[in-house]
């Protein structure tokens, strides 16, 4: 039996959106910048996937810009609009931020930009007033993660989006983890730049978008045609952009049925696992995203611990373990070069570098069942169960 629980790092591509990419790398694999039959056949697949993914963010579609994915969406983004000052600025960021966002405002701060890194609460979350009072007159640009990848939370961005429009500031969310899953809105919501990807709403991998309200302007990162309103040069990769927009139509047509029945999954989660001791649930358990269940392992009798690194339980161990038993999670830390790296978002959360090595991240899709959450818990508690009481003896 095996169990896929890593939606929020890629999902499956959906059939309807494999087929489409079949028609579109047999019959529209024309140019779409072609005047003549072929590439006009392609230009039509393009800007119906256009409007495909413009309907799911109540978007007009003129307002999409195709990327390689969700990464190259927010550096657009930031870049985009840190390249229209010829000196340095302030920006604004969260500190549990995707890399995607927090790299290149790293980058700009190596460039003389000043950078805002607002703190969070013990469940990663963003308090307003810490926004409001983190503004400057040189403040040109604001990203807040809409939905946090490793723990789940959701930030309150409609109120941090009307901050930023009342000062007339530029405002950007992350909402990769968040498309398809809730409903989003962006002629209400008070954003004017926003980040999806194909690969997290059941799409291929190497197609995303950048949504960009009409009236912002950005400096492209690329050189070239002058492809996507100039903002985005080279040739679009139809097919894998076709399979988006169709993914992207599907999750909208079934958000209002999947999103209930995920968020019963996740609770059914993390209710099973409520009685684990070694289990502390991660992130906010009301404002989350729909289907993210997060947790960091504790060993409170082994506290700090003494042993060598190699024996410590991490969220890598019970990755490694569960994928043995044939369900596929992740662990909330990175590594690197072998060596365990405590993670930045748990960090920002308040946790401990013992605790930051500590998390994992249960992530459920279109095909997870009541079954599958039910073996998932017996196999955690056995795994713990077995491991535990070796490094329960780590002071002795």
């Amino acid at each position: 039996m095996q169990i896929y629980l890593d939606y929020s790092a890629t999902t499956p591509p959906r059939p309807e959106a494999i087929q489409a990419m079949q028609i579109a790398l047999t019959q529209q694999w024309g140019n779409p910048s072609s005047l003549h039959e072929w590439g006009q056949r392609a230009a039509t697949a393009l800007e119906l996937a256009r409007m495909q993914v413009a309907s799911l963010i109540n978007a007009l579609p003129e307002s999409i810009i195709f990327t390689s994915g969700g990464t190259e969406a927010d550096n657009l983004a930031i870049m985009g609009i840190a390249r229209l000052y010829t000196k340095p600025q302030h920006i604004i960021i969260s500190s549990v931020e995707h890399s995607a966002v927090a790299e290149p405002a790293r980058q700009l701060e190596h460039l003389g930009w000043e950078v805002t890194r607002l703190p969070v609460d013990k469940f990663g979350r963003i308090h307003p007033l810490d926004l409001q009072e983190s503004l400057r007159s040189n403040t040109v640009l604001i990203s807040i993660i809409y939905g946090q990848s490793e723990v789940g939370t959701l930030q309150p961005i409609e109120a941090l989006g009307q901050i930023a429009r009342d000062r007339n500031i530029m405002f950007h969310t992350d909402a990769v983890q968040v498309a398809g899953k809730l409903p989003i809105d962006v002629q209400k919501l008070p954003v004017d730049l926003l980040s999806v990807s194909s690969h997290k709403l059941y799409g291929p991998q190497g197609a995303g978008a950048l949504y960009v309200r009409q009236g912002i302007e950005l400096v492209p990162m690329l050189g070239g045609g002058g492809q996507e309103l100039k903002l985005r040069s080279g040739t679009q990769a139809l097919p894998a952009i076709v399979g988006f927009g169709v993914a992207a139509e599907l999750a909208l047509q079934e958000i209002d049925v999947e999103t209930p029945r995920l968020i019963g999954l996740r609770d059914r989660l993390f209710d099973r696992l409520s009685h684990v001791p070694s289990l502390v649930p991660t992130g906010d358990r009301y404002y989350r995203l729909p289907h993210h269940v997060s947790f960091c392992i504790v060993s409170p009798s082994c506290r700090p611990y003494q042993k060598r690194d190699t024996d410590r339980i991490t969220g890598k161990t019970l990755v490694r373990q569960l994928n043995l038993a044939g369900i596929g999670i992740s662990s909330g830390s990175a590594c690197s070069s072998g060596k365990l790296t405590p993670s930045p978002i748990l960090l920002a959360m308040g946790y401990d570098e013992s605790g930051a090595v500590g998390g994992i991240r249960l992530t459920l899709g279109r095909e997870t069942t009541e079954a599958d959450i039910d073996w998932t818990v017996i196999a955690i508690e056995q795994i713990l169960d077995r491991l535990m009481p070796k490094v329960a003896l780590c002071k002795r």
